[in-house]
């Protein structure tokens, strides 16, 4: 007997639903983002220095007239890391005391997920503080793009809590993805089962990678050799599909699944929306007028609103397409949000 995926059942998606996502990243996009290094001066001219021993963070204070660069990440909970060790938040910067690649947030706020300087990855303090090794690359590998997949226990359906972070690794010339507990482990590749009665085409097993993880362990995830975004249930059993061609997804966490993600058109990477309907999946253009790269979306808190980088900095513009996108930083790097 086939069982319909969420998005055969039309706007809301059920925790018993299975569904799977996967982008791939855009030409040209890089998958660990290049700045200056541990012990280089920051990107605007100011120097701070960790503890010593402590590897605890130090706030940069924002020379004068740059205010400019930090006016976005003053309010609304926007973070800007750029694989050097200094992250912007909260109309500053703070030095986290090692490189910091790909950072992420957990659902409400309190902590911090990176692959750090030595390669492996790493939870912390909003503020860099208290960090600690979760996972520790064994040699060989490259880590990227950890995001937080939380579920609560239900009894009633028996569905096991969850509190992972998914990653990507790259070893061997391919990439896969893969998991271990928010506390610690080691890291086990993920199931990317998929609804054969629905989806006679195998769903690639590498090559997968840009995961980011929404509601209910749901997540999706990109593959540059396809092409494609897909999406992943975590549910009583892996099940997956494919949304859409694109690559870099991001997902909201409200419980509707929508999915943003990057499409080139005509010469530029433009972002997408997609959203459930009574009538099946809707696509929608954000960026129709695009003059330049929209690449690395991010959703915030509440959904409303989404950052996106481009070669001038970072920018935000509303999440329904009702407004165009408006840069709110001259920093480059991955922007992501922090709930408060």
């Amino acid at each position: 007997m086939s069982v319909p995926t969420r998005r055969g059942r039309g706007r809301r998606r059920s925790t018993s639903a299975a569904v799977a996502l996967t982008a791939g990243l855009t030409a040209g996009a890089a998958l660990l983002l290049s700045a200056c290094g541990p012990d280089d001066p920051a990107a605007d001219g100011t120097t701070t220095t960790p503890p010593a021993g402590s590897g605890g963070p130090t706030v940069s204070a924002a020379p004068a007239g740059s205010g400019s660069r930090l006016n976005g990440t003053a309010q609304g909970g926007l973070t800007i890391s750029d694989g050097s060790r200094y992250v912007v938040m909260n109309g500053t910067r703070v030095d986290f005391g090692t490189l910091v690649r790909d950072l992420t947030w957990s659902p409400d706020g309190s902590r911090a997920a990176f692959v750090d300087g030595d390669g492996d990855l790493a939870v912390s303090n909003p503020d860099g503080s208290g960090r600690q090794v979760v996972a520790k690359n064994p040699g060989g590998q490259t880590w990227s793009h950890p995001t937080w997949q939380t579920r609560k226990a239900d009894a009633s359906s028996g569905m096991p809590g969850l509190d992972n972070l998914i990653f990507a690794v790259r070893s061997g010339g391919t990439t896969r993805l893969e998991a271990v507990p928010s506390s610690g482990g080691t890291p086990k590749p993920i199931s990317l089962n998929e609804m054969a009665s629905e989806n006679p085409d195998p769903l690639p097993t590498t090559g997968n990678t840009w995961p980011n993880a929404g509601s209910e362990g749901a997540a999706v995830y990109a593959n540059p050799d396809s092409g494609k975004v897909y999406i992943r249930d975590d549910n009583l059993r892996q099940q997956g599909s494919v949304l859409a061609s694109g690559s870099e997804p991001a997902m909201t966490t409200d419980g509707n699944e929508d999915v943003v993600f990057v499409r080139s058109v005509d010469g530029h990477d433009h972002l997408f929306l997609e959203e459930s309907t009574n009538s099946g999946p809707s696509f929608k253009d954000l960026t129709p007028d695009a003059a330049t790269d929209y690449t690395e979306p991010a959703f915030s808190p509440d959904n409303r609103t989404i950052a996106a980088r481009t070669p001038d900095g970072i920018v935000e513009l509303p999440a329904d397409g009702s407004g165009s996108p408006a840069k709110v930083s001259d920093y480059q790097g991955l922007p992501a949000f922090r709930a408060s």
